[in-house]
């Protein structure tokens, strides 16, 4: 479980985030969604220990990690771009970390992933080779392959359309579902947001608007900009978001 306690965080003397707690249970997934500037990439780094909160706590199962260096929090990141080595084909960069870290994964662990999401027939093309759905999951693998007690995606889907997007999606489901592994998500599609995830925090202006499950959220908007946020971005009618996450509690 990581639970985030009064997290505060400001830059040059702008608030960034102000007075955050949530807490995100035991292999679910939390999809962050906000508009520019609301605060979504800055709890991704103070997650992941980049850059250092000015007050509050993360807790890991109960295990203060707020001081802890990034490399020994246990949690990992998949960037927007992948951040592939392109001189390296895509098993190359699968097994890349475990040079730092041998024991993290057996060779059989690494084939069971490869298999979960679908990467027998790529291992040995280059990343140019790659399709943008391939070089997702390429990046998921490299991070799972160190077992992440956290995993964290920064816009994972962002570059995806279509039915390549929708397979990403259950990948990410799988993963979860099968690791119990808490997933924290930084999008800016509320469409994405409500038919991934378990809960969805919604940040306005460095605060928490509303923290929770997509029904309750479509369903029971906690304020006015919450309301105006997802309908506005979405463009589409109320009853059309309902199906939405209707079909997504479905899987």
């Amino acid at each position: 479980m990581l639970e985030l306690r009064h997290l505060r965080k400001s830059f040059g003397g702008r608030v960034v985030l102000r007075d955050l707690s949530l807490t995100i249970g035991t292999g679910e997934i939390v999809s962050v969604l906000g508009p520019s500037g609301s605060g979504k990439t800055t709890l991704l780094n103070l997650i992941l220990g980049l850059v250092p909160a000015d007050g509050g706590a993360i807790v890991f199962d109960g295990e203060d990690v707020t001081g802890v260096p990034p490399e020994r929090r246990g949690f990992n990141i998949v960037f927007q771009d992948y951040a592939l080595f392109p001189n390296l084909n895509a098993r190359q960069n699968i097994v890349y970390g475990l040079r730092n870290r041998p024991g993290a994964s057996s060779p059989g662990e690494v084939a069971a992933l490869v298999r979960l999401l679908g990467l027998e027939e790529h291992l040995d093309k280059r990343v140019d080779q790659l399709s943008g759905g391939q070089r997702q999951r390429v990046a998921l693998a490299r991070t799972l392959v160190l077992k992440p007690r956290v995993l964290l995606l920064d816009e994972p889907l962002s570059a995806l359309d279509g039915v390549i997007k929708e397979s990403i999606k259950a990948r990410i489901r799988q993963i979860a579902r099968e690791f119990r592994l808490t997933t924290v998500i930084v999008t800016h599609d509320p469409e994405e947001a409500l038919t991934l995830s378990d809960k969805v925090l919604i940040l306005e202006d460095g605060g928490v608007s509303q923290y929770g499950a997509p029904a309750e959220i479509v369903g029971a908007p906690a304020n006015g900009f919450v309301k105006t946020f997802i309908l506005r971005q979405l463009e589409i009618k109320r009853e059309n978001i309902l199906t939405l996450f209707r079909v997504a509690g479905a899987r």
